[in-house]
């Protein structure tokens, strides 16, 4: 078929069920399932035991009740036995036997009921999470339509296209790999992506995500990533690998869960054996030590960390944030220190070329297809900007045949057989080069980065480069200032004049100038050794080490580089600054939940094992406490997926920037 002739558009994927329906997501849960059966058997045991049906028949449904609601249970406890772990599931399925051993079967399919719920809810809150994460993955198409070497199109698993591949978006259709447009002009909607609001002009040598939907023009795309390598492939793996680590608080509880289950059940059997040592009835006490066990069993307490954290994880995820990991969320709700990166982080990270001064009788044009040759393999702002001019007036420069990138320095290439060298002055500058140094104090003066460029060690000229502030930067500021109460700091490898420029523009006053990587991860431990817990967002390789030192790391995602985002505890695929306040506010709520949730479950277990030792407690009332406490700290958990937790964190963020403004003419008189 030729590529005139119209074929059937690939369909998109078909939504989750569960995506539309919250009833449907809960019938699809096993759990949820036999927890419901399970109710449903204990409110017919009920009905009928108040209406004098014979024993045999509420004792049939009663059991039936705890054969549905308590096998899993039952058998994961078992299997955690043989591993020689002793599960808190088991000790609640003891507790029910012996309840009805002794004649209180009603209690006992209490108990397995509210257990059952409670295990219920867990489910859901983990399939919730998951399929926040999931819903990610339907943005982009499961199928895509390849243009072969004779123009035929062929349609084919998006999951198949590689790196090379020719790929036809018609109008309407989904992108079914991150490429780059060889052919056709169109709008693309990147709110999935990028957050941006309003669809993005996309012409020949333009960038485009998998999963962005196309507009009224018909794009040919050439893929430049693997499916699993795609923008989407990459939030989804990382968040799910961040819902499988666990947080601080969540490790130090499960180190003492065993041996406070072992406790538990010593303390059971001490509590039975002993008063009938000294001639206590069997029965009650019994019932007193069985009460005990369940009252005293840490269900809560192991609920109350991780389901909140995995929460905030993935609505952060859902609103282009990724936290790597549980412990880097605990650190994140510490932070009481920003660092800024200057170029790609508080600037849109696109610098162009806005001035060429040259030496020597040599031409702008001569200047800047060495320096675009020497540039050509750099993945640095600068080089990129320095490539992208010579493009702009249709210079052709050539491969070079070596290629170096120091971060901090610049690069150093061979081309046409000459060495060229292309970098910050501070570094490359030789000696006794006075009217150059007068060149480039000039445009440091101005606010302008100016870059050197020496052939065979002769320097040729000097490029002048400029930056615009990003968007929302002044405001990201002012609100990362109210909330953690400390101004942020600006760390940058640019001159000292221009860094200035650009922090007095957006509000910051501490400034750290021309640092080379290593002097950024000094700067940092020093923030360290002040007793600060610091953040450092940058996007460069340059700014790797530094993240690493820091507490927190944050990558900016859409132009960073792999080494900073491998590096980074955090990543804004959005590029968004203003989603980093948001989400430091988000990750101090699950904290608080974390603790109040501690303090929920511990108060009710510690209330509940005084009644039962110094008083006479209940089963009943025993199982509804201590049940009803897990079902309230999964949900109090369960809370922080929902978007108002989002935009309660935005408005927060938003109230912060207002507070900040206020006090700004302090601080500036």
């Amino acid at each position: 078929m030729s590529a005139t002739e119209v074929t059937t558009a690939p369909q998109p994927p078909q939504a989750s069920p569960h995506r539309h329906s919250p009833f449907l997501a809960a019938l699809g849960l096993p759990e949820i399932r036999w927890a419901a059966l399970a109710t449903v058997l204990f409110a017919a045991g009920g009905v009928a035991q108040l209406a004098g049906a014979p024993d045999a028949v509420w004792w049939t449904l009663y059991l039936a009740c705890y054969a549905a609601g308590g096998w899993e249970p039952a058998l994961a406890g078992l299997q955690a036995l043989r591993e020689k772990s002793l599960d808190v599931d088991l000790l609640m399925i003891v507790a029910a036997l012996v309840a009805a051993s002794i004649g209180q079967v009603f209690d006992g399919a209490l108990l397995i009921v509210i257990f059952a719920t409670s295990g219920a809810l867990e489910a859901f809150a983990t399939r919730r999470t998951e399929d926040s994460v999931n819903a990610l993955l339907t943005l982009a198409p499961e199928r895509a339509v390849r243009l072969t070497e004779h123009g035929d199109e062929e349609v084919v698993d998006a999951g198949t296209l590689v790196v090379g591949d020719l790929v036809l978006v018609r109008p309407g259709e989904r992108v079914g790999a991150d490429g780059e447009i060889l052919d056709g002009v169109s709008e693309l909607d990147q709110a999935s992506i990028t957050g941006e609001p309003m669809p993005v002009t996309k012409r020949p040598g333009d960038d485009v995500f998998a999963g962005t939907l196309n507009g009224a023009g018909a794009l040919r795309v050439r893929v430049h990533r693997a499916a699993a390598d795609t923008v989407i492939a990459r939030i989804v793996t990382m968040v799910e690998e961040a819902s499988s680590t666990k947080a601080k608080t969540q490790l130090f509880i499960e180190k003492v869960e065993q041996r406070y289950s072992v406790g538990v059940v010593v303390t059971t059997l001490a509590l039975f054996a002993i008063p009938l040592a000294f001639g206590a009835e069997f029965q009650p006490t019994l019932l007193r030590a069985m009460t005990f066990m369940i009252v005293a069993s840490p269900c809560a307490v192991v609920l109350a960390t991780m389901p909140p954290l995995l929460a905030t994880i993935a609505n952060a995820g859902r609103h282009g944030v990724l936290v790597k990991s549980a412990v880097a969320l605990e650190e994140l709700s510490k932070v009481d220190l920003v660092a800024f990166d200057k170029t790609g982080t508080l600037t849109q990270g696109t610098p162009r070329v806005a001035s060429i001064a040259t030496f020597g009788g040599t031409s702008e044009t001569e200047l800047l297809r060495l320096a675009a040759a020497a540039e050509r393999r750099s993945e640095h702002p600068v080089g990129r900007a320095i490539v992208a001019a010579a493009r702009e007036r249709s210079i052709g420069f050539p491969e070079p045949e070596e290629f170096a990138s120091t971060p901090g320095r610049g690069v150093a290439a061979t081309v046409e057989r000459r060495s060229v060298l292309v970098g910050a002055p501070a570094l490359l500058l030789p000696a006794g080069e006075v009217e150059t140094a007068r060149v480039v104090a000039d445009l440091e003066r101005s606010g302008h980065t100016a870059i050197v460029v020496l052939v065979e060690d002769r320097v040729l000229g000097v490029v002048a480069l400029t930056d615009r502030v990003r968007d929302g930067a002044n405001a990201a500021v002012r609100s990362l200032t109210s909330l953690t109460g400390k101004e942020p700091v600006l760390l940058t490898g640019d001159n000292r004049p221009a860094a200035e420029r650009l922090a007095h523009s957006v509000g910051i006053t501490r400034v750290e100038a021309q640092l080379l990587p290593a002097d950024k991860v000094t700067a940092v431990e020093k923030l360290r050794d002040d007793a600060h817990r610091v953040l450092l967002i940058g996007d460069g390789v340059n700014d790797a080490p530094a993240m690493a030192a820091a507490h927190v790391g944050v990558a900016m995602g859409r132009n960073g580089s792999d080494l900073a985002m491998e590096t980074a505890d955090v990543i804004l695929v959005r590029d968004d600054l203003s989603a980093l306040p948001k989400t430091i506010d988000l990750a101090r709520r699950a904290h608080r939940v974390v603790k109040a949730n501690l303090i929920i479950a511990g108060t009710v277990i510690t209330a509940l094992v005084a009644w039962d030792i110094f008083g006479s407690l209940p089963l009943p009332l025993g199982v509804a406490g201590h049940e009803g406490s897990t079902i309230i700290v999964a949900l109090n958990g369960l809370r922080l997926l929902r978007k108002s937790a989002w935009q309660n964190a935005a408005t927060g963020a938003a109230n912060a920037t207002a507070d900040s403004r206020q006090i700004e003419p302090r601080r500036g008189a």
